[in-house]
């Protein structure tokens, strides 16, 4: 749970809170924070209030869920040496390969070719 910068932060097209969350998927928000503590997402400290906040892109909302591939890929960039910075800029940088960012790859359940581009960095 780091504070970001302005470069990251205008990366990243929109936030929640921890407990627009919670109220998402209909839980408390401690079970918010233990899939921060636990690595599943990456809230960072934001806006005015420096408020806990997580990327959108990363709530499956329709499904009231993390998206699927999000954790098993922050695994990866962990393991490879990434702060949570780093992570936030390399899943919201546009990669014109992929197309689109390795974030947005993820939440179109494209996440086999981001987890095979996150293991490639550790090489």
């Amino acid at each position: 749970m780091t504070e970001i910068d302005a470069k990251i932060d205008a990366l990243v097209p929109s936030w929640l809170t921890l407990p627009d969350i919670a109220e998402m998927f209909g839980v408390e928000v401690t079970r918010v924070r233990q899939l921060v503590k636990e690595g599943s997402l990456i809230a960072v400290r934001r806006g005015e209030n420096r408020a806990l906040q997580v990327p959108a892109a990363f709530i499956d909302g329709e499904n009231a869920k993390v998206i699927k591939g999000l954790s098993g890929t922050l695994t990866l960039l962990r393991d490879d040496g990434f702060s949570d910075e780093e992570m936030l800029e390399w899943l919201f940088t546009p990669d014109p390969t992929l197309p689109g960012t390795p974030a947005q790859a993820l939440s179109e359940n494209r996440g086999t070719e981001v987890k095979r581009r996150a293991q490639a960095l550790a090489v």
